[in-house]
This record gives C-alpha cells, sequence and structure tokens, in this order.
C-alpha cells in the first residue's frame, strides 16, 4: 500500500468505509482514542514553523521483517501469511495479554474492550463476510482480508490459481484517490513504480521491520519527522 500524503485532506472517509467494511460497531459512550477500536485512523502532523499541516493515514504496516506482534503473542493468534504478506489476527485464539499492543511501534492495534452493539434496526447493515470479533480479544486491519478471501473463491470457480487483484475498503473510498493498492512484487504493477518513486518513504524505516505501506510526500519535513517520530495519536498533532 502507497498513502500519498501530499494528496490526503483528512476527511475521514477511508476510516468510516474500514468501520463499514469490517463490522467495527459504534463507540461506546465517553469512547477515547484508547478505549474505542478503530483500525484505521487519521494522524495529524504539524511542520517546525506551524504554518502547515498534513494528515497521514495510519493502519497496521503488515511488518515483513521480525514482525514485533508476531514475536510477542504467547497464544499464536498472530502470523504472516506467506502467500500474501498480510499479517494476520486470529481473535479465536487472542487471550486478551496486550502484549502485541505493546510490541508495536505503530500504535495499529486496538483493544475490545465491551461486546459489540449496534443500534437497532443497524444490524441489518452489517458486513456478512465479516466475524464481529468479542469483548477481550485484540485486533487490526488486514488490509480488507474477507475482499481477499473473496476474490481467491472467485478465481477458485472459475479454475484458476491467480485470485488477481482486489480493492481495500479504505482505498475504495477515499475521493483524492491519495491511497494504492497492489503486488509489491508485480514489476509492471502501479504500485511498484509508486513504491519506486521519489520521496516514497517507510514510517519508522529504521527500526527494520520492513513495513508494506509506504508513504509519499514532496515536503522534507515530514520526511525528517518519519525517520525520527513515532505514530501520535490522532488527537495529538506531531511537529517536525
Amino acid at each position: 500500500m502507497v498513502v500519498d500524503i501530499d494528496r490526503c485532506t483528512g476527511c475521514g472517509a477511508c476510516v468510516i468505509a474500514c468501520a463499514a467494511e469490517n463490522n467495527v460497531a459504534p463507540a461506546v459512550q465517553r469512547a477515547t482514542y484508547r478505549t474505542g477500536v478503530t483500525l484505521l485512523r487519521i494522524v495529524s502532523i504539524g511542520a517546525p514553523d506551524a504554518a502547515r499541516a498534513a494528515y497521514m493515514p495510519m493502519m497496521c504496516m503488515q511488518c515483513e521483517n521480525e514482525t514485533p506482534c508476531v514475536s510477542v503473542c504467547p497464544q499464536q493468534a498472530v502470523e504472516v501469511d506467506k502467500l500474501s504478506g498480510i499479517v494476520e489476527q486470529m481473535p479465536q485464539r487472542c487471550l486478551g495479554c496486550r502484549y502485541c499492543m505493546t510490541a508495536c511501534p505503530y500504535h495499529a492495534r486496538v483493544f475490545n474492550w465491551a461486546d459489540p452493539a449496534w443500534p437497532k434496526g443497524m444490524e441489518v447493515a452489517l458486513n456478512p463476510d465479516v466475524a464481529p470479533r468479542m469483548r477481550g480479544v485484540v485486533e487490526k486491519c488486514d488490509f480488507c482480508q474477507s475482499r481477499m478471501n473473496a476474490a481467491q473463491d472467485k478465481a477458485a470457480m472459475q479454475g484458476t490459481s491467480d485470485p488477481g487483484s482486489y480493492t481495500p475498503a479504505c482505498v475504495e473510498a477515499c475521493p483524492t484517490h491519495a491511497i494504492s493498492f497492489g503486488d509489491w512484487n508485480d514489476p509492471q504493477g502501479t504500485l511498484a513504480s509508486g513504491a519506486a518513486a521519489h520521496g516514497t518513504f517507510a514510517w519508522l524505516e529504521q527500526l527494520g521491520t520492513q513495513p508494506k505501506v509506504r508513504y509519499r510526500t514532496g515536503q522534507p519535513w515530514i520526511h525528517a519527522l518519519a525517520k525520527r517520530g513515532g505514530a501520535a495519536p490522532p488527537e495529538e498533532v506531531q511537529r517536525g
């Protein structure tokens, strides 16, 4: 995935689409960033002179190398799928210890403090392909794995092993086309060319986790912040 920061307006359409696609229940009363469930969040960052600001969609980075959450999970509830490269979360195995949340340098994991509940009538709009998660487990972005599974099933029905491409909900919903998604291993694909373009970087690249999410911007102060900064909660503003 490649996110063009210069195109992102912080509108939140990707956040809403993510919640709808993945059956994220409405927040309980007085929920905060730390007590609510948000698989995708928008981080506001500010320039040193405070005259400029930018927005960064932050989700699970799908780390490739020595994935922190995988290495600390005592239940083997997290694993990297060898075919897709997606870091999978299995709530059926999760015991809620939250070690993975502590290990994640991107603060991309959330804990379910309450059983999911929807206002009367809203349950008819749930996505039948995604099971709601129960209280007491951790969850995260999985690049809309249900859509990938549907693409694989369709390919199998057509008698081919190639599922082709699919589009995560956040990519589909972005009105400025700031988010691109595809196969890193396809040298002819638009994603590979975009990742190799000037101005593309990984957040906290020095950690060596080799995240599969890249960002692109032409603003030097954002590059400098990415090398030394962390992932701030959405209500906070980081200064370069």
